[in-house]
């Protein structure tokens, strides 16, 4: 299988049929991924079947055959999060620790923060923006159709 080829609209196809953990027809996924019309939510189903990764039941419906790794994702449980995402709780760790010594210095009295603990927080709190950033903005790549669909839902109902 080409894992380069699983991006885009069949990676937002592949994730609703991992994530719908039962058979699935096109219209579903049609749906569910917010692909414009049943002959594109077929196309990328076809190429899911094609690596092998997708197959048909007996009515015809796709299930899932393989899980497989997708390129700067982890798969937790059945959701498709971002390597980046892990970082990111790294650094905030990080962050809550420097506030932890911080808290402490006041308490004990010892209030002695020098520039090098300013530039130190200054940095995580940095690489904690740029890591949530960009982990989030991949999983809107995934999530981003499913998204629309329910707050299209939520701005009909009454």
């Amino acid at each position: 299988m080409a894992k380069e080829e699983l991006e885009g609209n069949t990676l937002s196809v592949y994730a609703y049929i991992v994530q719908a953990d039962k058979p699935v027809g096109t219209r579903d996924v049609t749906r569910g991924a917010n692909l414009s019309s049943t002959s594109v939510a077929h196309r990328h189903l076809q190429k899911l079947e094609d690596f092998g990764l997708i197959g048909k039941n007996e009515y015809g419906e796709y299930v899932l055959k393989e899980k497989t790794s997708v390129k700067g994702y982890v798969w937790v449980g059945r959701t498709l999060v971002p390597r980046l995402m892990f970082y990111s709780l790294f650094f905030l760790g990080a962050l809550t620790a420097e506030i932890g010594i911080f808290l402490v210095s006041i308490v004990t009295g010892a209030f002695a923060v020098d520039a090098s603990f300013i530039f130190l927080v200054g940095m995580t709190l940095i690489a904690l923006a740029m890591f949530l950033f960009e982990s989030i903005s991949m999983s809107r790549k995934i999530t981003d159709g499913h998204s629309k669909k329910n707050a299209e839902e939520n701005e009909e109902s009454p």
